[in-house]
């Protein structure tokens, strides 16, 4: 049986602690409470505090929960809401479309696909929840980059690797991508991400009118993009996808 790492406990009691009792917890109460040395329980502190964890009152040197941990938290939160209210509606998408159909959020400089439906057919697929895709080239990833303001600094912030020679890579590029994004309500990825392949994505938004995530269908080229342009229809269908989830979410008509 694998032996648990005894740092990694004794950092999750300390952040057990710190949620309960008191707003505040000094060092010696702290040390005291998990019955650990002042040394070891300040490193601990130290490391969570770096990482946002946990913060350090000025003024008292006492410690509370950082903000990096209720945004974890509330992104968990988010996320299963978002996964939840898009269900339904995501599984129409792909009947009517006829193609697969990703939800994606934020995450790490990227995407992160936290609900995939398959193209309704009888081809072999693969589940690509948990997948990453990047922020600059996608459908999915433009559509966070354009409403999102910290999509936005991370796409601009990280290299922009070219995936194919139709990737968009230089800044101002990009950035008039985003411009016309918001001015049309989605976003396009034809063949700048894989060859062969063409996604259209629109944003989702919650009750706040804050951007928590994207929607969007990847399919063939010459399903997607017939005669060289995207087909209405299924704009049509992936915005009114992203406004239906929006609805559900608490948004209102947007």
């Amino acid at each position: 049986m694998a032996r648990n790492i005894q740092s990694l406990e004794r950092a999750a009691a300390m952040l057990r602690l710190l949620a309960g009792g008191e707003r505040r917890l000094g060092l010696s109460d702290i040390a005291a409470s998990l019955g650990l040395a002042k040394g070891t329980a300040h490193g601990i502190l130290r490391t969570l505090q770096h990482e946002g964890f946990v913060e350090q009152d000025e003024a008292s040197g006492r410690y509370q929960l950082g903000a990096e941990l209720l945004r974890l938290g509330t992104t968990y939160l988010d996320v299963h809401e978002l996964r939840a209210r898009a269900l339904v509606w995501t599984d129409d998408l792909a009947r009517s479309s006829g193609e697969s159909v990703y939800l994606g959020v934020l995450h790490h400089h990227g995407v992160l696909i936290v609900h995939h439906v398959f193209r309704p057919d009888d081809s072999r697929q693969v589940l690509e929840i948990g997948a990453m895709q990047p922020l600059h080239s996608t459908a999915l990833g433009k559509v966070l980059s354009a409403y999102d303001p910290v999509a936005h600094s991370e796409a601009v912030e990280t290299d922009r690797k070219a995936f194919t020679d139709r990737t968009v890579c230089d800044l101002d590029g990009f950035e008039r991508i985003l411009d016309v994004t918001r001015a049309r309500g989605y976003a396009a990825d034809v063949e700048e991400t894989w060859e062969g392949v063409a996604s259209i994505a629109a944003p989702i938004h919650d009750r706040r009118r804050m951007p928590v995530g994207a929607v969007g269908i990847t399919g063939a080229v010459e399903r997607v993009c017939p005669e060289g342009g995207l087909r209405h229809e299924l704009i049509a269908a992936v915005r009114d996808c992203a406004r239906a989830v929006s609805r559900d979410l608490g948004a209102g008509r947007f």
